[in-house]
């Protein structure tokens, strides 16, 4: 959340485009990346595939629905690829920061 419209809309922007997020990373390396499997420019497991071509590596939790596959596999691909974490959509916020905090190596919230 926040309440500048024009960062609302940059993240919105670097959220939904794997390409955008992927220029992101390397101007501003971030500990964790969260990624989409299914994406319209550049889908998920090809920016897992990128990311772990960078340095430094961040942590990257893989998110997917199934879309028209079964999502059991696309999360197993994902973690093949590289992913540190996955979740199944729809998750819980806490499901989400409890996987930032997994793969950061913090623990469970207290």
């Amino acid at each position: 959340m926040d309440d500048d419209e024009l960062l609302r809309g940059a993240l919105r922007v670097v959220l939904e485009d794997g390409n955008a997020g992927l220029q992101l990373q390397r101007e501003q390396a971030a500990d964790v990346v969260l990624v989409d499997i299914f994406m319209p420019e550049r889908d998920g497991l090809e920016v897992i595939k990128a990311l772990q071509a960078e340095t430094p590596r961040p942590k990257i939790i893989a998110v997917s629905g199934g879309g028209k596959t079964g999502q059991i596999e696309v999360l197993r691909a994902a973690a093949a690829f590289g992913a540190s974490r996955t979740l199944l959509k729809p998750f819980q916020p806490r499901e989400l920061l409890t996987a930032i905090r997994e793969v950061l190596g913090e623990g469970a919230p207290s």
